[in-house]
C-alpha cells in the first residue's frame, strides 16, 4: 500500500465510529441495497466493533432511518449551494433541477443507481417509518418548487401550484429513468423541459 493510500485510511480509522459506520452503510445501502447489507458486511468495512454499532444505532432499522436523513441533509446542502447562484425565481426552481443532476454526477463514478431515497423506500413494506422520512423529504423538495414558483407568479397561487406539481412528477420521473439508465441525461432534458414550461408561464398575460 502506497503512502497515501495509508494515509487515507489511518484517516478513516480516526473518524469516529459513527460516521465510519454511516459512510461505509451509504456506500453499500446505495450500492447493493438495504436488503442485500447485512450488518457483519457493514461492521466488517467500517473496521468498527459490533457494540460499537449498537452504542450509535439501536438497530439496522435505525442505521437505515440515519442513512436516509443523512441524504436528506446532503441533498438541501448541495440545493442551497445552488440557490446562491441563482439570479431569481426562475433561476431557483431550475436550482432544484441542478441539486438532481449534481447528485447524478456524484455518484456517476460508483454507479449512479438513482435516487438513494426511493431506492430504500421501495425496498420497505407500507407502513414502515422509515418510508415517511422519504416522503417527507419529496414534499420538502415540492414545497422548495412552490415557494419560488409563488414569487415568480404572485398574482396567480393557483397556476403556481399546479405548475410545481407538474414540475415535481417531471423532475421524479426524469430521476427514475436517468437511474435505470445509468447516467443523468433524462435529468438535462427535464431541466430544459422545465425551462420552457417556466418561460411559457411567466409570459402569460
Amino acid at each position: 500500500m502506497n503512502e497515501s493510500k495509508t494515509g487515507a485510511a489511518a484517516a478513516g480509522r480516526r473518524r469516529p465510529a459513527r460516521e465510519r459506520l454511516l459512510v461505509t452503510a451509504a456506500r453499500r445501502f446505495y450500492a447493493e441495497g438495504v436488503t442485500a447489507t447485512g450488518i457483519d458486511t457493514i461492521i466488517a468495512e467500517a473496521g468498527v466493533a459490533k457494540t460499537s454499532l449498537y452504542n450509535n444505532f439501536s438497530s439496522k432499522a435505525e442505521l437505515v432511518r440515519a442513512y436516509l436523513d443523512a441524504r436528506h441533509e446532503e441533498w438541501l446542502a448541495t440545493y442551497r449551494a445552488r440557490l446562491e447562484e441563482a439570479a431569481g425565481p426562475r433561476e431557483a426552481v431550475l436550482a432544484v433541477f441542478d441539486t438532481y443532476a449534481d447528485c447524478a454526477e456524484a455518484a456517476r463514478e460508483t454507479g449512479f443507481r438513482g435516487c438513494g431515497l426511493l431506492n430504500v423506500a421501495a425496498e420497505l413494506p407500507a407502513g414502515d417509518t422509515a418510508r415517511d422520512v422519504v416522503r417527507r423529504h419529496k414534499e420538502t423538495v415540492e414545497a422548495l418548487i412552490l415557494g419560488h414558483l409563488e414569487q415568480l407568479l404572485p398574482e396567480r397561487p393557483e397556476e403556481a401550484g399546479a405548475l410545481a406539481e407538474h414540475l415535481s412528477f417531471l423532475l421524479e420521473g426524469a430521476m427514475a429513468r436517468a437511474g435505470l439508465e445509468g447516467d443523468g441525461s433524462r435529468l438535462a432534458h427535464a431541466r430544459t423541459l422545465a425551462t420552457a414550461l417556466l418561460d411559457g408561464a411567466a409570459d402569460k398575460p
